[in-house]
């Protein structure tokens, strides 16, 4: 008998999406005009707290207008995780910038106590800008990602940037309505707490617009910026005239108003999350050799996916477990290999790459969409209790 297939994480749309879609198919509204692009900037900005927000293609997109506003240039560098998704670094070299990877900490993401020591130990501190020994050029900003909706340590990597003047780029593209639940961003939110944020919206995100992202800000002059940038830079519309080079980065009122939708339902959604996370947490940890990793405890995080960590008490490695799972038709996948592997970076700087480098080999992501009922996830813990 066929079992039905889990997906990995897939799209929630049962909301108001069709409605919200199909008004802007009725009034004709459907390219990169129209309200509902308004709409969705003006209340994911309020729902984050951020000052504006401007709507973009994709959340790469997004990365690659916020090295431009922070001034970027091939002259530069950098600081990125070596454990993220490779979207998160490509546009670092968009810009002709080269990227320096960065270890990860416990949480998964860049390690604060490591920036600091690269800081201090490999570079200098000259007429304000942070000078790498090694290959003497200007490191001029930070690219954090929330990984997997869990916040970055931001009080620290704020505080390291503020004595080495560097630019802080959050990638949110997995954190959106992730925040700070005390300390000093006590109710900030992931991508509003250094110059500019990003979000992504695209299908496997806990919302989605099919494809887009979203720029945030407190600073009016780089909302400004980027506004320009993903719409070809018109100075004069009318008379078609450009006052530098622009893209056409912009998100289309359809997607807008399939994001306008999603917004709506995005704190179900991480209730959601975190229902099936617990749940999750609770059957896993009867099994020998597998765990849930945590989510930080000062923060309120929306649970985007799900990390499994198996150790060698558990009989199957990694991949192992992978071809179990999928046996039995349940999508499941492994961490991403390391940015600083891959062909494209082999020859950029990694400095100390220990932990991220174990967590590769011992992390597994299992199915985590809001639509996953209890049947199905017991299902999935099921299947891994299953080799004993």
């Amino acid at each position: 008998m066929n079992q039905k297939y889990i997906p990995l994480s897939v799209p929630n749309l049962k909301g108001r999406e069709l409605e919200y879609v199909s008004h802007a198919i009725e009034t004709e509204w459907v390219s990169s005009g129209g309200a509902y692009i308004d709409a969705f900037e003006k209340q994911l900005a309020a729902y984050v707290g951020a000052k504006g927000a401007v709507a973009c293609q994709s959340g790469t997109a997004g990365l690659h207008i916020a090295l431009l506003c922070c001034g970027v240039t091939q002259q530069d560098e950098v600081i990125v995780p070596a454990l993220t998704f490779i979207a998160s670094v490509n546009p670092v070299r968009y810009v002709g910038a080269e990227p320096i990877f960065m270890d990860c900490d416990d949480s998964l993401n860049l390690d604060a106590e490591k920036l600091l020591k690269f800081c201090e130990e490999e570079c200098r501190l000259i007429n304000d800008q942070l000078i790498n020994k090694k290959t003497q050029k200007h490191i001029k900003a930070i690219i954090v990602v929330h990984v997997f909706g869990n916040m970055a340590d931001m009080e620290k990597i704020m505080e390291i940037a503020k004595i080495f003047h560097l630019y802080v780029i959050e990638d949110a593209a997995e954190a959106i309505g992730t925040y700070y639940l005390e300390g000093k961003y006590g109710g900030q939110y992931a991508g509003t707490i250094g110059d500019l944020g990003v979000y992504s919206f695209n299908g496997n995100k806990i919302i989605t617009t099919g494809g887009g992202g979203m720029i945030v800000s407190h600073n009016d002059q780089l909302l400004k910026k980027s506004k320009h940038l993903t719409t070809q830079a018109k100075k004069n519309e009318l008379y078609f005239e450009h006052d530098e080079v622009g893209y056409n980065y912009r998100m289309t009122n359809l997607q807008a108003a399939l994001g306008l939708a999603q917004l709506e339902r995005l704190e179900e959604f991480i209730a959601i999350k975190k229902r099936n996370f617990e749940l999750y947490k609770k059957n896993i940890e009867k099994i020998p050799g597998l765990a849930m990793l945590a989510f930080k405890e000062n923060t309120r995080p929306n649970y985007w996916f799900y990390s499994l960590y198996c150790n060698a008490d558990y009989p199957l490695n990694r991949d192992e477990i992978i071809g179990l799972l999928a046996s039995s038709s349940i999508q499941a996948r492994p961490i991403w290999a390391l940015i600083c592997d891959q062909k494209p970076y082999l020859n950029n700087q990694a400095y100390r790459i220990e932990k991220s480098r174990m967590y590769v080999k011992h992390i597994i992501n299992l199915p985590c969409s809001t639509n996953l009922t209890e049947e199905e996830l017991l299902r999935v813990v099921g299947c891994l209790n299953s080799s004993f």
